[in-house]
């Protein structure tokens, strides 16, 4: 073969289908600074979705692309730009690009596990990521991520969230004097503490603010809904027939007051045993029915494994604490899935043409 020149290379990068939005990288106009020296080539490519399968999926066509016009070796520099939702000037949260709530018509699912895990397998991508314990009356972040401490102001105006693990935090559990204190409020306070939770929470710039709903089909969701934006909600159940019906009435909240729907994740979806048996112990398939009605993407199926409980009454969750088990892998895939179906509807819904532009966010080299 015949030594590769920069025209060839460009062209042949320019071809290179992005995942996420099925759409050449020259189209999208996300790839730049294509250099070759040799047969060494360099590129940049601006991703929308920090997921590492579509990193990878990449990077795997672009070398293959390079090496079928000579190209050696590729070195690759990735920057991952955050699509962000269509805001007014009104809205409460303007540095958060993405609000994702949380949520199921059904307590006992385990959102909050769900919710935790989440954020945490988003952050660890390099997102930037906040979590908001919506759930007043029941409050499980402070144990969950094993934190304590009353939030402060710096300047008397704003509140400054918890941090841990890279997670900007707040929950009604860090102003409780007691953690067994029973928070007794009527409807409008429970709305003035919610509230301020979203407009007082120095929040700062975040891709992803997730927010741990209450079960049921109450006044927080409304709340959220008429006060911001927001991206989408993950509906959370469990397989068996008990808890759809409740499960469904929380779909069918979203639907009346608009609220996009973005998939459904099935928790408890079943057990493997020390000898590596499958068991359905709840049945199966009520996350696809749930999805169904949803007319949503069932986003992931999450085992039952002891290490979730164990990890989560430790204060570090299973996604922190055990990356590589079978939750931890299931949580992380949840999240991939969830981050890529962001960026590709954020996409469609601006007319399917260009990528969100780059606002020179860190970039992440990758040599081979």
């Amino acid at each position: 073969m015949s030594e590769p020149t920069q025209q060839a290379l460009e062209a042949a990068l320019a071809a290179v289908i992005d995942p996420t939005f099925g759409k050449p990288l020259g189209e999208l106009g996300t790839l730049s600074a294509v250099t070759l020296s040799g047969t060494v080539g360099a590129a940049q490519v601006r991703l929308s979705s920090p997921a590492e399968e579509v990193k990878q999926q990449v990077k795997q066509a672009i070398d293959k692309a390079a090496a079928a016009v000579g190209v050696t070796l590729m070195e690759l520099t990735f920057s991952v730009q955050v699509p962000t939702r269509d805001t007014t000037s009104e809205d409460p949260l303007p540095n958060v690009k993405n609000v994702i709530l949380v949520m199921s018509g059904k307590g006992g699912v385990g959102k909050s596990t769900v919710a935790t895990n989440l954020a945490l397998a988003l952050r660890r991508m390099g997102t930037r990521v906040g979590l908001l314990d919506a759930d007043l009356y029941g409050p499980s972040l402070p144990t969950m991520l094993g934190i304590t401490g009353r939030p402060h102001s710096t300047d008397g105006k704003r509140i400054e969230p918890l941090q841990r693990f890279g997670l900007k935090l707040m929950s009604i559990g860090f102003l409780l004097d007691e953690p067994k204190q029973a928070v007794i409020w009527r409807g409008p306070m429970l709305h003035g503490a919610l509230q301020q939770f979203v407009n007082d929470v120095d929040w700062g710039e975040l891709d992803y603010l997730v927010l741990d709903l209450p079960p049921g089909t109450g006044d927080v969701a409304l709340t959220l809904a008429q006060k911001i934006k927001v991206t989408g909600a993950v509906i959370v159940t469990t397989p068996q027939e008990v808890a759809l019906a409740d499960v469904y009435k929380g779909v069918s909240l979203c639907q009346k007051v608009n609220l996009p729907i973005l998939g459904v994740v099935e928790n408890m979806s079943f057990f493997i045993d020390s000898a590596g048996v499958k068991h359905e112990i709840f049945g199966s398939g009520g996350g696809q029915k749930v999805a169904e009605y949803a007319k949503a993407p069932l986003l992931g199926q999450i085992p039952m494994d002891s290490l979730v409980r164990e990890w989560g009454d430790k204060g570090t969750p299973v996604v922190q604490a055990a990356p590589e088990s079978p939750s931890g892998q299931a949580f992380a895939a949840v999240a991939d899935s969830l981050a890529t179906l962001i960026a590709k509807q954020h996409f469609d819904r601006h007319g399917g043409d260009k990528a969100p532009a780059s606002e020179g966010r860190k970039r992440l080299k990758i040599l081979r």
